[in-house]
This record gives C-alpha cells, structure tokens and sequence, in this order.
C-alpha cells in the first residue's frame, strides 16, 4: 500500500485559515527589505502566505497584515499585482 503524498498545508496570515499550499500565494520579503510575489513558493526570505481571493487580499490590505507579519512597509502596488492575479485566477 502506497502512503499518500502529504499536503502542504500553509496558514492564510489574513484569514488564519489552514489550506494546502497550491491554494495560497506567499508574498517574501528579502534581506534587503524588498517585498514581492513569490510564485515559485522557493525565494529566500520571510515568507508570508494569503489566499488568493480578491475578497481576502481586500481584508490583508485594510488590516495591513502584510506590513505586521513582514515588519515591512508595503506599497500598494504589491496588492494591486495580487489583484491582478485573482483576476488572471479566474479566467
């Protein structure tokens, strides 16, 4: 009998939901200060993890839950460009 695979599981930082990691998007920031979409999953840095729904990257921007769990200014163009990936998500 063959063990299934484990999902990863990731923690969504703006909705403290549990869910398999495909279904997240991790947002990095860099030793440098430098925050971006990490779309490989692998960038070093901190790593932080939202669902990638328009209505949760809406709640992350007004609670500013990136800014708290990366210890980071961050620009509003960074969820823009997550907007924008919901959009493309949904397509």
């Amino acid at each position: 009998m063959k063990a299934r695979k484990k999902i990863p599981m990731r923690k969504c930082v703006a909705t403290g939901e549990m869910k398999p990691k495909k279904e997240l998007i991790r947002i990095v920031r860099s030793k440098e200060g430098e925050v971006s979409i990490d779309l490989t999953g692998k960038q070093s840095g901190r790593g932080a993890y939202l669902t990638l729904d328009r209505d949760v990257i809406e709640l992350a921007k007004k609670k500013n839950v990136l800014a708290n769990q990366l210890s980071v200014q961050i620009d509003p163009s960074l969820y823009e460009q997550l907007l924008e990936l919901v959009d493309k998500e949904k397509h």
